[in-house]
Formats: C-alpha cells, sequence, structure tokens
C-alpha cells in the first residue's frame, strides 16, 4: 500500500488541510485485506468544517482537543481511498503526529496483511466409486437382466 500526504495551508488565520491518499497494490488486492481502521494522535479541532480559525479563539485559546480523526486503509473492494480533512491551527505549522499516526496504520494494515497471506490456498478434488462388496452384491442381477435383454425377453 503507497501512502501519500501533503499538508496545505494558505497565509492568514485558515486551517491547515491535511490532503491524503492510499493506494493497494495488486498483490494486497488479491488477499482481499479489509480495511483496517485507526484512532489517530490528529486532533480534529472544534468546528472542523470550518476553514479558519481567528485569533483568541478555539486552538488558539489554550483548547484541548477531545475528538481525533479516524483512519482507514481502503479495502480490496474499493482499493483507493483519497481524504482530506482539517487540521487545527497551530502557529509553527508543526504537525508530527500526521506521520506517527500514518505509521501506525501501516503497522496494522501489515499486520491484517500477513495475517491474510498465512492461509494458505488449496485445491482438492476428490472422485468415488461404487465398492467392490456393492458391485459383487449386484454383479448377479445385472448379469442376469442383461442375458434377459439379449434374448428378447
Amino acid at each position: 500500500m503507497q501512502i501519500e500526504w501533503r499538508i496545505e495551508k494558505k497565509r492568514g488565520n485558515l486551517r491547515p488541510k491535511l490532503h491524503y491518499i492510499m493506494i493497494l497494490e495488486e498483490c494486497e488486492k488479491d488477499l482481499a485485506i479489509p480495511p483496517v481502521c485507526v484512532e489517530s494522535t490528529i486532533p480534529k479541532p472544534l468546528d472542523h468544517w470550518q476553514s479558519h480559525c481567528y485569533p483568541g479563539q478555539k486552538e488558539r485559546n489554550g483548547w484541548k482537543p477531545e475528538e481525533y480523526y479516524s483512519l482507514f486503509t481502503p479495502g480490496h473492494k474499493t482499493p483507493e481511498v483519497a481524504e482530506t480533512i482539517c487540521l487545527p491551527w497551530r502557529a509553527d505549522n508543526e504537525y508530527p503526529e500526521i506521520e506517527t499516526s500514518f505509521h501506525r496504520l501501516r503497522d496494522d494494515f501489515e499486520e491484517s496483511l500477513r495475517h491474510a497471506y498465512n492461509s494458505l490456498p488449496m485445491d482438492t478434488k476428490g472422485n468415488m466409486g461404487i465398492t467392490p462388496q456393492t458391485k459383487k452384491h449386484i454383479a448377479p442381477g445385472i448379469a442376469a437382466a442383461r442375458l434377459l435383454r439379449a434374448v428378447g425377453r
């Protein structure tokens, strides 16, 4: 699985946006890996749908996060996830928890991948016929019926 991300923030009181995309590789799709979800350490700002945070408000006024974003990997039926989330405004523009959260998601995904890979393939076939005892038991009746048909009765 490839994970790519970018943090974009415009000048001013605008909150940064985290854009990320995750794409499964063919071998991962072939193993039917289910989506993996982790609760990240990326704080979800109050009013996260708002693109701005004014001075003295919310995360610029001693705010402590109460919620964190959940991150999901793609599943084998939808092998690509692309998301954009709003990050809390920070004066230093430092967001180390993003890489940490993606590492955790990748580690959990890899565990799921190893588990799926360890489920070995199989291709079993079977074939069965009448037992010799049954053939011996029915042979006289079958032979008699064939003789009678041959002589026209």
